[in-house]
């Protein structure tokens, strides 16, 4: 592609362009005065080329114009490329064996001093890197991140393209549905009262894609949900939403597998196929977490047997009471930890919920140290080492609880202790977690509430038990998994208006209001809507990971912080009154 202000991108010119005439636009990235030459690097976004300003060689008005620029200035160069100095060569850029000899310049315009440096490695705090984000999104790694978006974007577009999957739209303003989270609300000017909702994601708009006709549906779709927010979440998010109609779970995940290996592998990335399908219960508990990232071991065991009789009052009940277990964690390494290192991994612990940590080190000199172990006996110790697979070194750790609290209580200390050790994680670490129960049960609400959404198939033989045991009940769902990250989920949906209605009744609603939230779909269900399943990828979450940050917001153009501002734009801000009256409403 030609453009009339230049030739080349500053990452382009290698040794076979020598002796071409070239011209060059771009940024001052770096301007070193060598007494004499003048020296400039370049920057575009492809990379950066350095460009030299010769006295004799470069004519007067361009070396004085070299004199007077200044870091990021927008310039453009024509000049000769040619071979650098023997010793002068920079192997750490693609452009290292060249140097573009300036014989005219143009100031495109003026830069002011920017507030940090245009820099990966500046120490920028992050707040001021958001204020002036159209300065940070010059920097290499941002640079980079944001190619690295719209290239991943591109693939999994082209994949599912190939695949006949058809690309739809879906509204931006809807109807207000519950879907786990808050919603945004937009006031409707010429219908006083009503709102509009800002969609948490396109869910039932998909399905009624399906009942439509579309069969294959996918979309790079905007949601937005108004919940608290941290590293990997967003009010504003991007998701790859697909679904599919007249098929069943194993049609869904393979086409998904297919899709993703293709996108993936246009990253450089070997997904390799079929992907390991794990149960919910199985990776709840092994790992503790319904999303486990595999790549290091650390699993949970269940000792509770090996308790039974214990003079440990606290193991002994839990193992004499049904539906509490005692659970335990190896921790290899940590062991060797002070006293005062180990005893602080309680406050961990009570921030996952549990009410204390039990633990047991062994100590390298082959010592056991524990506030616990004098009530242990020789058997009970053996069979704890056998089971844990205890050496010297290590650290174990115990939950007491019901089976899915222990399971979270000792997965979030998984996760912990994996950081404090510095364990590796090379590589990606893809799975499938599957077979989820339809419902869990809300403490806070004292209710049921969905596990994945209102709107999943239950296991076929397990509808019986729907009103009768609830918590029973499976699901036909499957979360994908990337280095121990929700990456995506989906499931198969109902299609039948009854039993609709049946799961919503479960969920609390009347039937009043079900058909005053969701009537729309109920009557589309009853005009022969096919089996249908899909899937949504979360797309900043997965970049994230490709990137390997630890953060989305590295690779958004334009995220928001922790509390939902906009620094650079100082969004949200008030509005007139005139507005608010527009849309007849008034600030209390």
């Amino acid at each position: 592609m030609s453009f009339s202000l230049h030739t080349h991108t500053c990452a382009e010119l290698r040794r076979k362009d020598i002796g071409e005439e070239v011209t060059l636009t771009g940024w001052v990235w770096h301007r070193r005065d060598h007494g004499g030459l003048i020296f400039v690097d370049l920057r575009d976004r492809e990379g950066m080329t350095q460009v030299s300003f010769d006295p004799e060689k470069s004519g007067g008005t361009a070396f004085h114009t070299a004199e007077t620029i200044r870091s990021e200035w927008p310039i453009k160069v024509t000049g000769m490329v040619r071979e650098r100095p023997e010793g002068m060569e920079n192997p750490k850029i693609v452009t290292g064996e060249i140097e573009v000899l300036a014989s005219e310049i143009e100031v495109l315009n003026t830069s002011r001093t920017p507030p940090f440096q245009i820099e990966d490695h500046d120490d920028t705090a992050e707040d001021v890197r958001l204020r002036y984000r159209y300065l940070d999104l010059r920097r290499p790694s941002m640079m980079a991140n944001m190619r690295m978006r719209s290239d991943f974007t591109f693939a999994i577009r082209k994949a599912l393209h190939d695949r006949a999957f058809m690309e739809v739209e879906t509204p931006a303003l809807f109807k207000s549905t519950p879907e786990g989270a808050r919603d945004f609300l937009v006031p409707s000017r010429t219908q006083p009262g009503h709102f509009y909702a800002l969609p948490q994601s396109p869910q039932l708009l998909k399905q009624l894609l399906m009942v439509g006709g579309v069969e294959r549906y996918y979309q790079v779709a905007k949601c937005f949900r108004d919940e608290d927010l941290r590293a990997d979440r967003q009010p504003e998010f991007t998701q790859v939403d697909v679904e599919m109609s007249f098929v069943d779970q194993d049609d869904v995940m393979d086409a998904l597998e297919a899709v993703l290996h293709d996108a993936f592998a246009e990253m450089g990335v070997d997904m390799r196929l079929p992907l390991r399908r794990m149960s919910y219960w199985d990776a709840m508990d092994t790992y503790g977490t319904d999303s486990p990232d595999t790549r290091y071991g650390m699993e949970l065991h269940d000792v509770t047997p090996i308790f039974s009789n214990s003079a440990f009052k606290l193991f002994a009940s839990a193992a004499n009471t049904e539906g509490t277990y005692v659970k335990a964690l190896n921790a290899k390494g940590a062991g060797t930890w002070p006293r005062a290192q180990i005893d602080k991994l309680a406050a961990v612990a009570a921030g996952l919920g549990a009410k204390g940590l039990a633990w047991i080190a062994f100590r390298e000199d082959g010592s056991v140290n524990s506030p616990i172990v004098k009530f242990f006996s020789d058997e009970e110790m053996d069979a704890l080492r056998a089971e844990m697979d205890v050496e010297r070194g290590d650290l174990v750790m115990f939950a007491v609880e019901s089976r899915l609290k222990a399971d979270e209580i000792l997965g979030g200390m998984r996760t912990h202790m994996a950081d404090a050790l510095d364990l590796p994680r090379e590589g990606h670490d893809f799975l499938w977690v599957v077979d989820f129960p339809l419902v869990r049960w809300d403490e806070d609400r004292k209710a049921y509430a969905a596990e994945h959404q209102p709107f999943t198939q239950p296991v076929e033989a397990d509808v019986d038990r729907l009103e009768s045991d609830p918590l029973s009940v499976g699901s036909h769902t499957y979360d994908f998994v990337m280095d121990g990250c929700e990456a995506g989920g989906g499931g198969m949906r109902i299609h039948s208006a009854e039993l609709q209605m049946r799961v919503l009744k479960l969920l609390g609603f009347t039937e009043e209001r079900a058909r005053e939230q969701f009537g729309f779909l109920m009557d589309a269900l009853e005009y022969g809507a096919p089996p249908m399943g899909g899937f949504a990828l979360g797309l900043d979450r997965v970049c994230m990971l490709l990137a390997g940050g630890d953060s989305i917001r590295e690779v958004m153009a334009f995220p928001k912080t922790a509390s939902g501002s906009d620094l650079m734009s100082a969004a949200p801000s008030e509005v007139s009154a005139a507005q608010l009256r527009d849309v007849s409403l008034r600030l209390l």
